[in-house]
């Protein structure tokens, strides 16, 4: 069995695969990854054979590595950016692109047709571009829901932190709901705005992906996602650890 880790900015998310079957998944903070021990326990044992891992927070790799170690006796595989994942990669400087981004971009290229539009919808969005010719060419970050709601909260004196869900209206009469409107119908206003303009660029359909935390809400709202899968970076990671093993 393998064990697929995604080490992200606001949670680190655990799928454990038999094949190519989901068997089960878990997160936690990324706040909390000294906390390993205590959070998860015995969730992992020997019956895991293979470990591999997306990171986006050097900090915690250390952390994350000893406790699957540990739990498991393996040494995990950390995925780095400039890794053959079967694209080209048009990228400047390639160091500096994210190594979420590649596995979603090159899960996405093994299961789906090219070209397309990956956009992960996290603690960032990302929106990223798959040619015809399996070339990653780039694309754009813009802040989460969440990220945005934070920053209203953390930049001024009393507005509340809010967990955001859009409402049905646009007007609203109490200022949590006022948030929820101004910043729900912005995020789906930008979600629909970036991908016009990026088809507009591009000059030809594409088919748009969509993964991460909030697709769901984003799925909700707008008809812009061709492709809802959640879990497209852990479906990517196992897809890269069997291209790794041999025949």
């Amino acid at each position: 069995m393998l064990l697929a880790v995604d080490i992200g900015n606001s949670n680190i998310k655990f799928g454990i695969f038999d094949g190519d079957t989901l068997l089960s998944k878990f997160q936690i903070p990324t706040s909390k990854a000294d906390q390993l021990h205590a959070i998860i326990g015995d969730r992992l044992d020997t019956s895991i054979t293979d470990a591999i891992v997306c990171s986006v927070v050097p900090s915690v790799e250390g952390p994350i590595s000893d406790f699957i170690s540990k739990a498991t006796g393996l040494v995990p595989e950390f995925v780095r950016n400039d890794r053959d994942l079967g694209l080209t990669i048009d990228y400047e400087p390639v160091g500096s692109l994210g190594t979420d981004r590649l596995v979603n971009a090159a899960a996405a290229a093994m299961k789906y047709d090219v070209p397309f539009i990956v956009c992960s919808f996290g603690t960032a969005v990302t929106m990223d571009v798959v040619t015809t010719n399996w070339e990653f060419i780039g694309g754009l970050i813009a802040p989460g829901i969440d990220t945005l709601s934070k920053a209203l909260h953390l930049n001024t004196a009393e507005l509340p932190d809010v967990a955001v869900e859009v409402p049905a209206s646009t007007i609203q009469k109490s200022t949590a709901g006022s948030i929820n409107a101004g910043v729900g119908f912005g995020y789906i206003d930008m979600v629909e705005g970036l991908l016009r303009r990026i088809k507009g660029e591009a000059g030809y359909a594409m088919r748009v992906i969509g993964t991460g935390g909030s697709v769901s809400l984003v799925a909700a709202h707008t008809k812009v996602l061709h492709v809802c899968y959640e879990d497209l970076l852990l479906d990517g990671l196992r897809l890269i650890s069997e291209r790794r093993q041999p025949a």
